[in-house]
């Protein structure tokens, strides 16, 4: 990847965004972005406007950078990403991360939709990433190394941080939520997956599958953040499910689980344990 192109991405951010490091970065998937509580805005950016990243393609991806003070912390909220099927670079894939961690992030929560491969789930539970498998066999890192990014050989034995993950049970708890955790397998898209690879999935050990994530995931966490990980099932994958699969389906998900969206959001700001 081009250093370059995220210098100049940082460059093109409002003064405003940089007066202060942040405390948590959030990287928002489909419907996330409405789930929002806020004490005052700082800025608020639209993708398009950061050089070398341009505007969210995406049904359910709002394309607009939100730098917010909620409880004392400062927070920047990437309401939407860019995927690695539109065609982008992986300079635009990971560049909500690579911009928060130079804005000061210690610490990252990813959200997205997926299918559920697991039995025991449903459309509309919500599972906390413990680990993924990437059946893409692609990642940011291929190319030239850049020492500030972590190893040339990053290790991935953890790439969800535990007590994270612990934030993130201890909060659904609180709200009386029923919570897993579960191994997200990562592919390409646009296509949805196939029935028998669905059933490939599952016998490697996945227990959901989507479009996006993991290699912001990765990113994070060889250069040094602490990531946590939280999806909605929004409709069961191929050969699961008894209907055809439609991005109408994510979102209709999305919009129903929203208060539960807001309420895990906060329980996981207001946690000590993500600040």
């Amino acid at each position: 990847m081009n250093v370059e192109v995220f210098d100049r991405a940082l460059a093109s951010l409002p003064e405003r965004c940089l007066e202060k490091p942040l405390d948590v970065a959030m990287v928002l998937g489909s419907g996330w972005g409405d789930a929002l509580r806020w004490d005052a805005i700082v800025s608020r950016v639209g993708y398009g406007t950061i050089e070398g990243f341009g505007p969210a393609t995406v049904a359910g991806h709002v394309g607009e950078l939100i730098v917010y003070d909620y409880l004392g912390k400062r927070i920047a909220a990437w309401c939407g990403r860019r995927h690695f099927y539109e065609g982008v670079d992986w300079e635009s894939v990971v560049m909500p991360v690579e911009l928060s961690r130079r804005m000061g992030a210690k610490r990252l929560l990813l959200t997205n939709a997926s299918g559920g491969i697991n039995p025991a789930l449903r459309a509309g539970d919500f599972v906390i990433i413990r680990d993924h498998i990437n059946t893409v066999g692609l990642n940011p890192f291929i190319g030239p190394h850049n020492p500030e990014w972590g190893p040339r050989f990053p290790d991935m034995s953890e790439i969800y941080t535990k007590h994270l993950r612990d934030v993130l049970h201890e909060t659904a708890e609180r709200l009386g939520l029923r919570i897993m955790e579960g191994v997200y397998a990562f592919t390409s898209g646009p296509l949805y997956e196939t029935p028998a690879e669905v059933q490939g999935y599952k016998h490697a050990g996945a227990d959901l599958v989507g479009m996006s994530t993991v290699p912001e995931a990765v990113f994070a966490a060889a250069a040094g953040m602490e990531v946590a990980g939280l999806s909605l099932v929004s409709n069961l994958a191929a050969g699961i499910a008894r209907s055809p699969l439609k991005h109408e389906e994510v979102m209709a998900a999305a919009k129903a689980a929203k208060p539960v969206m807001a309420e895990l959001i906060d329980g996981f700001l207001k946690s000590r344990g993500a600040s």
